[in-house]
C-alpha cells in the first residue's frame, strides 16, 4: 500500500501549551489508523494542523508526497482531505441533501467563468453531484430523511449525516474526529460498516475514539498521545496491553 499522509517533525503549542510536540507518523492507502488518549492530549489539534484550521510551527504536512502544511483550508479540501468535527457542526436549518451537495469536493459552480460560459457542463455536474449525495445518503441509510432539516433528526442519524457528508469529499484522506460519541444500535452498525468500507476502496483513515471497541473492530494500528506527544504506536492489542498506557488512560495497574 502506498503513504498517503505523512506528518514530519509537527509541532504546535499556543503561549505555554504544547498541543502538538515533534509529531511524526504515516497513514497508508486502505488503512485505519487509531489515534487515542485522554483528553488534552493533543488528538484533535493534531487533525486541526492536518486540515488547515491551525498552522503548526515547525515541521512539515504532506499528502501523497505534496507538501501542505503551508495551503489553506481550501485547496487541502480540494486535494482530498475530508474530516468530521465532535460537534458535528451541520447546517441545522438546511436539509439534510443539502448538507451533503454543499461539501462537494470541486464544485465547478464555485467558478465564475464556468457559470458564465460553461452552463451545460455546470447542470450536468450538478446532476451529478445530487446523484451522489443520493447514493452515499442510501449507503448511511438515511435516504428516506434527505429533505428533512438536520436539526429535526435525531442524534444518531445527524451523526451519520456528518459522516455522509465527508464523503461528498472522494478524496484519499479521511479524519474523524470522535464518530462514535453517542452513537449506538444501528447507527454504530452502519457507521463501523461504512468505515470499513472507506477503507476497502483504499482511503488512508485517522480516528480520534474514546470507544475502545469500535478501535479495536477497525483499526489496522493505533497511536497513544499524551500532553502533545506520541507515547507509543503499535496495534491495538500492544496498546492495550500496555502496564504503563492502562495506568495512564484506563486508570487500572
Amino acid at each position: 500500500m502506498s503513504e498517503v499522509l505523512r506528518l514530519e517533525n509537527v509541532s504546535k503549542r499556543f503561549g505555554g501549551v504544547v498541543v502538538a510536540d515533534d509529531i511524526n507518523l504515516s497513514i497508508e492507502a486502505g488503512h485505519i489508523l487509531g489515534l487515542i488518549g485522554p483528553n488534552g492530549a493533543g488528538k484533535t489539534s493534531l487533525f486541526n494542523l492536518v486540515s488547515g484550521i491551525v498552522r503548526l510551527d515547525a515541521g512539515a504536512i504532506y499528502l501523497n508526497g505534496t507538501p501542505v502544511h503551508n495551503l489553506p483550508l481550501y485547496r487541502r479540501a480540494r486535494m482530498g482531505i475530508a474530516r468530521t468535527w465532535q460537534n458535528m457542526r451541520l447546517f441545522h436549518t438546511m436539509s439534510l441533501f443539502e448538507n451533503l451537495l454543499i461539501a462537494a469536493r470541486d464544485y465547478p459552480g464555485e467558478r465564475v467563468l464556468a457559470v458564465l460560459f460553461q452552463p451545460g457542463q455546470l447542470r450536468a455536474e450538478e446532476e451529478r453531484q445530487k446523484e451522489k449525495a443520493l447514493a452515499i445518503l442510501t449507503r448511511v441509510g438515511l435516504a428516506t430523511s434527505a429533505d428533512k432539516r438536520v436539526a429535526d433528526l435525531p442524534f444518531g442519524q445527524q451523526k451519520l449525516a456528518a459522516l455522509a457528508r465527508t464523503l461528498m469529499n472522494d478524496g484519499a484522506c479521511l479524519l474523524l474526529d470522535e464518530p462514535m460519541a453517542g452513537v449506538e444500535g444501528r447507527a454504530y452498525e452502519t457507521m463501523q460498516n461504512v468505515v470499513r468500507a472507506e477503507a476497502g476502496a483504499g482511503r488512508a483513515i485517522c480516528v480520534v475514539e474514546h470507544n475502545i471497541s469500535f478501535i479495536k473492530e477497525l483499526c489496522n494500528r493505533a497511536v497513544f498521545m499524551a500532553s502533545g506527544k506520541i507515547v507509543q504506536t503499535g496495534t491495538v492489542h500492544e496498546l492495550l496491553e500496555s502496564e504503563s498506557l492502562r495506568e495512564i488512560y484506563f486508570g487500572v495497574r
